[in-house]
């Protein structure tokens, strides 16, 4: 088990307004269960409609006329660091809180924590270098084009990397000047309300960040809807994207949204397996594979497919889903209602099964553990092929030659990420510039935290892009001034 799990300090069922923690408006909570032991451990506020128009209300009397308005964007950069050093020196609390919220191994919650803190350290020293421009134009007359922060941006995040995503969605949209409402998932989002004490104490004035706690279909539904927003992000599946766009067009205000993803990592004969071996399994099976952007399909040249099926199988059947303990690989997944989804995928599958891993026999038996899965081949057209299945269960697809790898890459609604995996240089250009999706690897999948890196999708994948100084062009506005001077 992961260290301490019972010395925690546990936030309170709270929700953070104008810097002050303050309970729902009507009183109740909710329960939180640790997928560990799948038993609930603490609650947070169940909030509604009247504690979002709070927030918001509280986030427009910051942006108009308050303390965070008069900062200037040196000082909003130098506020962010602050913060980013505050959450670098609490990342082993901060892991550990996350691990028995969301479930996922230690390791990989303390990653999490490194990148959260690098998010916020590196747009606040990005805060005061988004420059204008000058347009020349008419003889006696001068143009200036700045951007500018929107104002009040709603953010709905989910639950299966919460303080990341919270970094990246906060430090960009602080670091433009604006202020913020953030509804994190009711699923997990402990360390995202640790977070938010640790901005009181960084000394954020009061309205510049706000967190509401609670379900979804209430106070996620009341935070898109509101009127008093000026911009719109949300993370999560590409259904309840559908809903968000419609929320932010009645609003006419704007919107980004990062949604699912099928990415393809495409293995030619000439790669070298044992560099793509270790990314191709990691890409799956990192944070239990519920990630967007997790490799769920490995498209093989048919003349290594043998080769690499039976590597893969190795490295499947040596996996185990256990509690998250120090040297866990594969932690639970986030619910039953999860388990229950990937399960009915892998008994389902309608392909060969090449390797399954297992589930240790000490793994707390009401805990939402489910065993890897490797199948193959698949068929392109298949639902394995074509689904987001949100879990580790990765689909090996063969192809003869470089055009069907592409059209099978493409080959899905989605369009995240995908990777590429051959020594030839020419193929690799080719490749990657033929894939429609908003990131490609060659000869690599992922890369950390990656938060220089702009990120997004095509398609059903979202829109918009978030990370790097993309993600501060996505939080402003042009406007453009026009002086005649004679």
């Amino acid at each position: 088990m992961n260290r301490k799990p019972d010395n925690l300090t546990l936030p309170q069922p709270l929700n953070l307004i104008g810097n002050v923690w303050v309970p729902a408006g009507s009183g109740r909570s909710m329960p939180v269960l640790s997928p560990i032991d799948g038993a609930p451990f603490t609650e947070i506020a169940d909030s509604d409609a009247s504690d979002v128009d709070a927030a918001v209300s509280a986030a427009r009397a910051a942006f108009d006329g308050g303390d965070w308005s008069r900062l200037t964007a040196t000082e909003r950069g130098r506020l962010l660091m602050t913060y980013a050093r505050l959450i670098a020196d609490n990342i082993e609390a901060l892991a550990q809180l996350e691990t028995r919220d969301n479930g996922k191994p230690i390791k990989q919650a303390r990653a999490d924590m490194v990148a959260t803190a690098r998010y916020f350290e590196f747009y606040g020293g990005a805060a005061d270098k988004v420059h204008g421009e000058i347009i020349p134009f008419l003889n006696g007359y001068d143009v200036a084009v700045h951007r500018e922060p929107y104002g009040v941006v709603g953010a709905i995040i989910p639950w299966n990397y919460p303080a990341q995503i919270y970094g990246r969605v906060v430090a960009a949209a602080l670091a433009m000047g604006n202020t913020m409402v953030l509804k994190p998932a009711e699923d997990a989002c402990l360390s995202v309300l640790r977070l938010g004490e640790l901005a009181v104490e960084a000394g954020f004035p009061p309205g510049a960040l706000n967190i509401v706690t609670g379900r979804g279909e209430v106070a996620g539904k009341a935070l898109s809807e509101h009127r008093g927003l000026d911009f719109l992000t949300f993370t999560g599946s590409p259904e309840v994207g559908v809903m968000i766009q419609i929320a932010a067009a009645r609003n006419f205000i704007p919107c980004t949204l990062e949604l699912g993803g099928k990415s393809p990592q495409i293995v030619f004969d000439d790669a070298d397996l044992d560099a793509a071996l270790p990314y191709l399994v990691n890409a799956i099976v990192q944070n239990g594979g519920q990630t967007c952007s997790a490799g769920s399909r490995v498209l093989v040249q048919r003349g290594i497919l043998d080769k690499l099926s039976g590597l893969l199988a190795k490295r499947f059947a040596e996996i185990e889903a256990s509690a998250s303990g120090e040297e866990a690989l594969l932690g639970p997944l986030i619910s039953a209602r999860q388990k229950k989804r990937v399960e009915t995928y892998i008994s389902e599958a309608g392909a060969p099964l090449i390797a399954q891993g297992r589930i240790r026999a000490d793994a707390p038996p009401g805990g939402f553990y489910v065993a890897p899965a490797v199948f193959g081949p698949v068929d392109p057209a298949s639902r394995l092929a074509q689904e987001e299945v949100f879990g580790p269960v990765l689909a090996v697809i063969p192809f003869d030659d470089e055009a069907e790898a592409i059209r099978i890459a493409n080959g899905t609604e989605y369009g995240l990420v995908a990777a590429v995996w051959t020594r030839d240089g020419g193929r690799q250009q080719r490749v990657a510039k033929a894939m429609r999706c908003g990131q490609v690897y060659i000869n690599g999948f992922g890369a950390g935290g990656g938060v220089e890196l702009p990120f997004g999708g095509v398609r059903k994948s979202g829109h918009g892009r978030e990370k790097g100084f993309a993600a501060l062009y996505e939080f402003s506005q042009i406007k453009t001034i026009v002086n005649n001077h004679g």
